[in-house]
Formats: structure tokens, sequence, C-alpha cells
């Protein structure tokens, strides 16, 4: 089921457009923390935002771009201002469409569904993973964290996104020595220990704390 970020501070519009799309099978959840946008979209990781451009605190073309800097999601604009002027700025600020208030709810719905078709039907995915906040962009193999930018090595990368795929379980040193090597070569055990703990000072220096879990005798978790 796709999933649907509502940026809208007018929460009678908010709930309206909720309750509207989700009559269409559709999961919508309205944004409640305007001070942290992009943290709301790692919590809920939607497959497309609804964002208005008047918010509290900075406006929607603020998120926008920093959306942008961590995910290729589709994000549609809804706003009074329609003129040519915030048209032209929405789109380049990286938004896919931009719909008028007020609008017809049966055409909204019919907009985000050709969006979401554009983007998922073709293979398009897009290319983030997200947990606690902290976001891995499987594009260009960088990892962000509160606003801020880690590049990864090789290793880094395969380890994470093994484990991120598999949040919630038990990953064997077995299998990650495979995603990390690729060869039928034997490979020291330790040279994983050694991946492993160079990448947890890493998190811990970027300020995440206990992101990688040891199950002892199993392998590693993400939980």
């Amino acid at each position: 089921m796709y999933k649907i970020l509502i940026v809208e501070d007018d929460p009678g519009i908010g709930t309206a457009i909720q309750n509207h799309i989700e009559t269409w099978g559709l999961e919508a959840r309205c944004a409640e923390n305007f001070k942290d946008i992009v943290k709301e979209f790692a919590e809920y990781s939607p497959h497309l935002i609804l964002m208005d451009i008047s918010l509290p605190f900075y406006n929607g073309y603020h998120w926008c771009m920093e959306i942008r800097k961590m995910s290729k999601i589709p994000i549609i604009f809804i706003s009074s201002a329609s003129d040519n002027m915030n048209i032209v700025m929405a789109m380049n600020m990286g938004g896919d469409d931009f719909i008028a208030k007020p609008f017809d709810m049966n055409v909204l719905t019919a907009k985000i569904q050709a969006v979401l078709r554009r983007t998922y039907d073709f293979g398009n995915q897009v290319s983030v993973l997200q947990h606690r906040g902290v976001l891995l962009n499987l594009s260009d193999a960088s990892l962000s964290f509160e606003g801020e930018r880690i590049e990864l090595t090789k290793n880094d990368y395969r380890i994470l996104k093994t484990l991120m795929e598999n949040k919630g379980h038990v990953v064997s040193r077995d299998k990650l020595m495979e995603k990390l090597w690729e060869t039928d070569c034997f490979v020291d055990e330790n040279a994983l220990t050694v991946n492993i703990a160079r990448l947890r000072k890493k998190l811990e220096q970027a300020g995440i704390e206990g992101f990688i879990g040891t199950k002892k005798g199993m392998g590693y978790i993400i939980e």
C-alpha cells in the first residue's frame, strides 16, 4: 500500500485530504512536527509527499530542498499561492506537480495516483532506506542523519544496506561476508569484525549511538 505524507498546517484541510485519499486504498498521515519535517519523513518513509508552501517555522520550499538532498520521492505542492512565480519556484525546488487551493478532492486523488504510477510502475523506486532518523541513500551510497551527510566506504555501505534491508532480523556473519566480498575465496573472519568496528565508530562520531547490535554467536542486527 502506498503511503502519503500530508504536510499541511491547517488540521481541517489535512484531515479532509487524509480521509478522502484513504477511501481510495492509500495510507496517509498528517505531519505534526513542523519544526522538523525531515524527521517526519524519515520516521514514516512515505512514497509521496503533499507539501503546502506556507508552513510554520520554515516554508514548503525549504523542506522540499532538504528532502531532495537525500531522496527523489515525488513531492506535490498544494497551495493557495498559485501565481506563476510560486508554481515556477515549486518546480525549480524539486516539486513534481502543483495543485492550487481550493481543489476538487477527486482531482487531487487522480493526480496523486498518476504521479505514483509514473514513479513506481516502471521500477523507479525511491532509493532510500531509513531507520531511527538515519537515511541511507542507495543512489549515491551516502548516509544522512539530522541533516548531516556522512560519507561511506564501499564496505560501510554494503554492511548498512544489508542490515537495514533486514532490520529487526539477525543477519549472520556468513551472509555479511558474502555481501562484502562476493567471492568463493577464504576471507579471514577478523576482516568483518574490523569493518563493523570501524563503521560503528563512524556512526557514533556522527551521533548515531547503538545503531548496530550484536547477537552473540549469531550475527548482527538493527532493531
